[in-house]
């Protein structure tokens, strides 16, 4: 999430977008509460990890901090300055492999998973991409895996998304927001076949979706 009023403007492959971003958005204590939880709800004993629209892979040192089981993790991305900062991170980690590739395309030569998790990513895609995905993230997760989406969503008004913008300093969406609603979000994971599908935590336009695989 940008902001076009204030920041630059040349999208995810722009490096000045993505430094004003991870600055920024890595002092916001909401998105800290967030992940926090989301390391609450990590399986016990993952080998494998994978994490969608990865950034700078903040969240998958999150889970490998938690759940050091991990044997095989793979971060993907389609912006080369967050993957730079990905690559940089677990440079010395041979466990974690950095994967460019975009979203808005099948992910199922990825492999299996024990843990999938995303983090403010997969709002940029259609409401109809966002169901296909959920479905392969369905078809990829192993029995009683965890999928674990900290995301942005839609508000339930325009005045309550402008106190949701304000609140995180900001004056416009990011043209490539495609926000829905968490009870739209929770339908399709449902519809994929997933199960104990909840939000687990939200405040404002942030929440934490997540379900499991029988």
């Amino acid at each position: 999430m940008a902001d076009s009023a204030t920041t630059p403007t040349g999208g995810w492959p722009d490096q000045a977008q993505v430094d004003w971003y991870l600055e920024r958005i890595g002092k916001l204590e909401a998105r800290h509460a967030g992940e926090q939880m989301l390391a609450e709800v990590l399986p016990p004993t993952p080998i494998r990890a994978l994490d969608l629209g990865c950034g700078d892979a903040r969240l998958m040192a999150l889970v490998l901090a938690c759940r050091p089981t991990v044997e095989r993790a793979v971060t993907v991305d389609t912006s080369e300055p967050m993957l730079a900062r990905a690559r940089e991170r677990f440079a010395d980690d041979p466990r974690v492999k950095v994967v460019r590739a975009d979203l808005a395309e099948p992910i199922t030569e990825l492999g299996t998973f024990d843990v999938i998790v995303s983090g403010f990513a997969i709002h940029h895609l259609t409401d109809e991409r966002k169901r296909q995905l959920f479905r392969e993230i369905a078809a990829q997760l192993s029995p009683g895996g965890v999928f674990a989406n900290l995301e942005v969503v839609a508000s339930a008004s325009p005045a309550r998304h402008a106190e949701f913008l304000a609140a995180i300093g900001r004056t416009a969406d990011d043209p490539e927001d495609r926000l829905a609603s968490v009870h739209d979000q929770l339908a399709w994971i449902r519809d994929a076949g997933l199960t104990d599908v909840d939000c687990l935590w939200r405040w404002r336009g942030f929440a934490l979706l997540v379900a499991t695989k029988e």
